[in-house]
């Protein structure tokens, strides 16, 4: 499948991303500029954010409303998301109109009108945000948590606050866009029913001409240590656990994934059972690995009562030490067989493709096809996964909660804070 997939990269530094999927009769493209939330001045945080819905507000020869209705002419199934490192904007079209869809968007990265007179509505979709968000508690603790994951930036929420939120001004949005929204570090990534010299030659005539690249470093600092209660008056206790792991970029990531795999994929997974379904804990458990470009970790949550939520924590950290002891071979055909799935459903999604395919660029520098990964995935045995939990057996934790009234962490590595 190698032969289906093409990668050029432009003289401006963006990198174009293709993968032929003849079988299809749609076309996906995702756009991501290095305009992430890590470039967000600290007293300016949720400025990726602010700038994404403002570059939306009219480009090129097209106000507001003109952008929206030629996409909605084009039949574009499309979304805009800011994650810490990218400003990704996607869409999915019939492949006869990917280049009018290629068109717009050209205009909205290169030529936005930024209107003075929609800033304030700008700000509105923002702080609606924030407090939607407020009310979502769980999201409320994957906040924190981050802060607990990576060095600052790159724990930094894509939000902000509603103070940073507030004081966000017109020539913050216009030197956000001039900074970061440039082809160094840029990718567009398409995959569907293509040729790939006509998407070349397509994306080279519009944005070829796209000029900058990013001047400034990013200055780290360490991630909050210990443990951490949020005070919040609820019946309900959010729980949070967190521990190191390895990036998607190392060798032994998929002997991580699998083991976490089978801590929490799926019903019959080891949280899943022991935590809801023997003692009922819970409604909602699960763990998952997490990765940035150089680091990862393993992130573990659960939702309960107040009542329950020392147990909850109890028997979670019970059952993520105990994959330190190994796990069968039957846990890990069930994994297998799921993740198959899951690759085989990708074949059939444009729009999943050119996310993947631009998310394995970031991340490895190439990009993988699903039969690679299929067989990385054959070549994990249940003797190499146990040897990983052997010499990195999950330790470090950080515990995050959120309710009335903090847990019990001093069996835990970590300290209050």
């Amino acid at each position: 499948m190698d032969d289906l997939i093409q990668i050029q990269q432009l003289p401006n530094g963006l990198s174009l991303l293709m993968q032929n999927m003849p079988w299809l009769e749609s076309a996906a493209l995702s756009i991501l500029v290095p305009a992430g939330s890590q470039r967000d001045p600290l007293e300016k945080a949720g400025l990726a954010g602010f700038t994404a819905e403002m570059v939306q507000r009219g480009c090129g020869p097209y106000n507001s409303r003109n952008f929206v209705e030629q996409l909605d002419r084009l039949g574009a199934a499309r979304s805009a998301s800011v994650t810490n490192y990218h400003t990704r904007f996607s869409a999915a079209i019939p492949t006869t109109r990917l280049r009018d869809t290629l068109e717009l968007y050209r205009e909205l990265i290169l030529n936005p009108h930024l209107p003075p007179e929609q800033l304030e509505d700008s700000r509105m979709v923002a702080m609606q945000e924030l407090l939607a968000m407020e009310d979502d508690l769980a999201q409320k603790l994957m906040r924190e948590m981050r802060k607990r994951l990576y060095p600052d930036p790159y724990g930094r929420s894509t939000t902000g606050c509603m103070e940073s939120v507030q004081s966000i001004e017109l020539a913050d949005v216009q030197h956000h866009v001039q900074q970061y929204y440039v082809p160094d570090r840029a990718i567009i990534s398409i995959a569907g029913k293509i040729d790939f010299n006509e998407v070349h030659c397509m994306v080279e005539s519009l944005f070829g001409s796209w000029q900058g690249s990013i001047q400034d470093e990013l200055l780290e600092t360490p991630p909050l240590a210990g443990h951490h209660h949020i005070q919040h008056e609820t019946s309900q206790t959010q729980i949070g656990v967190v521990f190191p792991s390895v990036p998607y970029s190392d060798p032994d990531y998929f002997l991580a994934r699998s083991a976490i795999g089978v801590l929490s994929d799926g019903m019959s997974s080891r949280l899943f059972t022991e935590v809801r379904e023997k003692r009922g804990l819970c409604y909602t458990v699960y763990a998952m690995c997490h990765t940035i470009k150089d680091l990862g970790c393993v992130l573990a949550y659960a939702g309960t009562t107040t009542e329950r939520a020392q147990e909850t924590l109890d028997v979670m950290l019970a059952e993520i030490r105990r994959l330190g002891e190994g796990i069968l071979d039957d846990e890990l055909d069930r994994l297998k067989a799921r993740i198959k799935t899951g690759l085989i459903m990708q074949q059939e999604s444009s729009s999943s493709r050119s996310i993947s395919m631009a998310s394995d660029w970031h991340l490895l520098g190439k990009v993988r096809t699903l039969e690679q990964l299929s067989t990385l995935l054959d070549e994990v045995e249940t003797t190499s996964i146990n040897k990983y939990l052997e010499e990195n057996p999950p330790q470090n934790f950080k515990v995050v909660t959120l309710g009335q009234q903090p847990l019990d962490t001093s069996g835990v590595e970590g300290a209050t804070s």
